[in-house]
């Protein structure tokens, strides 16, 4: 074999190795993660809320860099991407891996990755009992089951939601958008209410409270004499209700509620909730 066939042949099998090694190399690149609306998820299909929709939310919640923002299921990252430049801790919930290390990519592609963190995690079994402001877009059947969770959060916590209603717990505040939000351009705002519903020991008499969300009913029942409670209503750790034309309003801390009376008699009230043990030192 003379010269010139023999490095005619060493230079076809290099190109050979090269474009064989390039093909390999192609194929372990991988494509950039890109999601696709409407795409099926562990709970929940993915739509992502309009941007001025986002920010709406978060301006209903009066989100500040003193809060603490979640969102479960956060999809793309972007509730908690906009908290994040409002200066507010916040952390995204999500099943799909995938959009967990886009959300992450996001948030640091707009500086704010020291304040946005994302996790993957089944939003059932989320910890947001630190959180001052949940942002979700969930369908009703999701909300509905969290609920009891919802409760347990601190009162004056603020849970703002597009589009979607929570059963038998009336909205605090609706708002709409204005721009370009498409079919999503309505959001809810509830606040978590103190929980109040018992038996209390005021003085001079005995106040019974029944509680529904923040809507409260109820007896004072004072000399001998019961009267009903009317337009009871909490906000947050706020309360305020009407007894025979005396306004109580004041604030709930624990098992103690005190506060000012407006009306037909004035001064500062106080009050005490009779717990478990209690009642049954009083029946032995």
């Amino acid at each position: 074999m003379n010269a010139s066939r023999l490095l005619s042949r060493m230079f076809l099998a290099s190109c050979f190795v090269a474009v064989a090694a390039g093909t390999a190399l192609a194929q372990d690149v991988k494509e950039p993660y890109e999601p696709v609306e409407g795409q099926a998820g562990k709970d929940v299909v993915w739509v992502p809320t309009p941007p001025v929709l986002v920010e709406k939310m978060l301006d209903m919640a009066r989100v500040t860099p003193g809060d603490y923002v979640m969102d479960l299921g956060s999809g793309d990252g972007r509730n908690v991407i906009a908290a994040a430049k409002r200066g507010a801790r916040a952390l995204g919930v999500e099943w799909n891996q995938d959009m967990v290390e886009l959300s992450r990519r996001i948030a640091a592609k707009e500086g704010v990755a020291d304040k946005a963190a994302f996790v993957q995690g089944d939003m059932y079994e989320a910890d947001i009992s630190l959180a001052t402001v949940l942002a979700l877009f969930l369908l009703t059947e999701n909300l509905n089951k969290m609920v009891p969770r919802f409760l347990d959060m601190k009162p004056g916590s603020r849970i703002v939601v597009n589009g979607f209603e929570i059963d038998e717990w009336k909205f605090d505040e609706t708002g709409r958008a204005d721009g370009e939000c498409g079919s999503w351009c309505t959001a809810y705002l509830y606040i978590v209410p103190a929980r109040v519903a018992g038996s209390w020991r005021l003085r001079g008499g005995r106040l019974l409270l029944a509680q529904k969300f923040q809507e409260i009913t109820g007896t004072l029942t004072a000399n001998g004499t019961t009267m009903p409670i009317t337009n009871g209503r909490l906000h947050g750790d706020r309360i305020r209700f009407t007894v025979s034309g005396v306004e109580y309003s004041g604030r709930v801390t624990g098992n103690t509620m005190s506060g000012d009376l407006k009306g037909s008699a004035t001064g500062a009230w106080t009050a005490k909730r009779k717990t478990d043990r209690q009642r049954l030192s009083q029946r032995q």
